[in-house]
């Protein structure tokens, strides 16, 4: 458009009205969103665990308050002081913290379009023609070339209603990205958690372990020196003495190959905590522990107390809202411009009224024709929101799988730990028996080596089922989503409401009056230039 220094007051009115009238229009019909409207997916929702064992209580609402440091209820200091390193220094929650810090601000990125864009430029030239260049019906041919300095300084803005909600659900969608990356970090923390008091028990497990080796090894040096002396003294064989040795060394092997696994879990529990595996280390102390009742929570509840379940349906949303964002892409669009400043050849006369030069109109653009691209972003927009859907609701069986497995788990373990406690006692007793016979003579030592054999192997799966034990309770804390709850994501969020129904009531409320504002601050720039 041609810069004029000045209008007719009509022009002025004409335009004028014509602005007013696309703004006014814009308002009226910014909010109107295209495309549909978010509902959760549906899922199927079992009304009871099938696996709860009896005299495990269903959660009550009090149950559903934060329970923060979960793994506080093992009663374990080493393993509190462990979990707040973790949540310190662990690396991979590191990494989702600063994915939850980016989509925050891809939150004000999108929010950034309700508001006009404002612009100052400032700018000097100077050209020249010469003598040829010159037009011989105003100057003769020996007359010299010209020179023309050019200086100007404008402010412009300008304005791109939300007229059929594609700001809007973008930000939306955002929203929602945002609220999906909380939940990823919590998701991430809740892993890590557990993975450390998972990784710690199994540890544990494994100085029990060691514990019955080292008793082992001692018994069987006994043993050995038993048939030493007997050897010594013409009552047995020298393959007693034989057969003594072998088992005494293979103990020791399996001692030493012990350590191994400890030496691995203990490296891992460094690298969770975001130490070093070369200066970490943890004192032996033998598992003695008992999984805690930990109340189940009723099968809807699962749906606001894992973490990954409610990424899972915020990914979904976000997907729907960008349905809404391609579908806009049809409509035309509005754009509304100003611009005013000052023009002159003339530095020192620059700032002056005369040359004062505004323009002031709105732009509608439209696409006629594109080949099939809307259509088919619309519909890349849609398969993307099932892929979504299908996957929360995917999420949402195996929440109830790994519910279900823990809770199998330990009340199979449970009855199994009393049955083992009594294989041991009788293994135990059979050794004792058949050691008195072999001092008396009357078995070989072939009874003495199975004998021990049997009570070691006793001994040695009640220590494995003990750690299972603990490694399942806390694999049901971490399904039963930890000590996380939606509020927290809301929280974290900054108060942004979740799931869908608030979250779009909130974004229209925004949008409202964020557009608004722009709409306000656009009339105010076409009154000053007016004036």
């Amino acid at each position: 458009m041609p810069h004029h220094p000045a209008f007719s007051a009509s022009s002025v009115t004409r335009r004028l009205s014509a602005t007013a009238l696309a703004v006014t229009l814009a308002m009226f019909i910014a909010g109107c969103a295209v495309g549909p409207d978010y509902q959760r997916p549906s899922t199927t929702i079992p009304a009871s665990y099938k696996e709860a064992p009896e005299g495990w209580k269903v959660a009550q609402p009090a149950d559903q308050t934060d329970r923060g440091a979960w793994w506080s209820v093992y009663h374990d200091t080493r393993l509190d002081d462990l979990e707040t390193r973790l949540n310190q220094s662990n690396q991979s929650i590191a990494q989702f913290a600063a994915a939850y810090r980016q989509a925050r601000a891809l939150v004000g990125e999108a929010r950034a379009a309700y508001f006009p864009t404002l612009g100052a430029t400032a700018s000097a030239s100077r050209s020249g023609t010469g003598a040829g260049n010159r037009s011989t019906s105003s100057s003769s041919f020996g007359q010299q070339g010209s020179v023309n300095d050019q200086y100007s300084v404008a402010l412009d803005a300008s304005w791109e209603p939300d007229l059929w909600g594609s700001v809007s659900r973008t930000v939306t969608a955002q929203k929602a990205g945002q609220q999906g990356a909380a939940a990823d970090l919590a998701n991430a923390r809740l892993s890590a958690q557990a993975t450390l008091a998972q990784t710690y028990f199994q540890l544990r497990s494994l100085d029990a372990q060691q514990r019955l080796l080292d008793d082992t090894v001692a018994a069987y040096e006994q043993s050995l020196r038993l048939t030493q002396n007997q050897y010594a003294q013409g009552i047995v064989a020298r393959s007693d003495v034989i057969q003594a040795q072998t088992q005494l060394q293979s103990a020791q092997a399996s001692a030493i190959d012990n350590g191994v696994a400890r030496a691995q879990f203990e490296h891992a529990i460094a690298v969770l905590v975001g130490e070093p595996a070369s200066t970490f280390s943890i004192p032996p102390i033998p598992l003695d522990a008992t999984p805690p009742t930990v109340p189940v929570q009723m099968p809807s509840a699962i749906l606001e107390r894992r973490p990954d379940i409610a990424s899972a349906e915020r990914k979904a949303a976000a997907a729907n809202e960008q349905i809404g964002v391609e579908m806009a892409a049809y409509f035309p669009t509005l754009t509304l411009s100003v611009q005013g400043g000052f023009e002159s050849s003339v530095l020192s006369q620059l700032l002056r009224a005369p040359s004062r030069f505004w323009t002031l109109g709105p732009d509608i653009a439209a696409t006629i024709f594109d080949g099939g691209l809307r259509s088919a972003r619309t519909e890349a927009a849609r398969a993307a929101y099932d892929q979504n859907v299908a996957t929360y609701r995917q999420t949402v069986l195996t929440a109830f799988q790994d519910v279900e497995d823990n809770l199998a788990s330990l009340r199979i373990l449970e009855k199994e730990v009393v049955v083992q406690q009594q294989a041991v006692e009788s293994a135990q007793q059979a050794l004792t028996i058949i050691n008195n016979q072999y001092r008396a003579g009357t078995v070989a030592y072939i009874s003495v080596l199975t004998a021990q054999t049997t009570a070691f192997t006793a001994q040695q799966k009640l220590a494995n089922i003990a750690g299972q034990r603990m490694v399942s309770s806390v694999g049901l804390v971490k399904a039963l989503g930890g000590g996380w709850d939606v509020a927290q994501m809301n929280r974290e969020t900054g108060g942004v409401e979740a799931p869908a129904a608030a979250s779009a009531v909130s974004a229209a409320s925004a949008a409202s009056a964020v557009s608004a504002a722009s709409a306000a601050s656009v009339t105010s720039s076409t009154q000053t230039a007016n004036r």
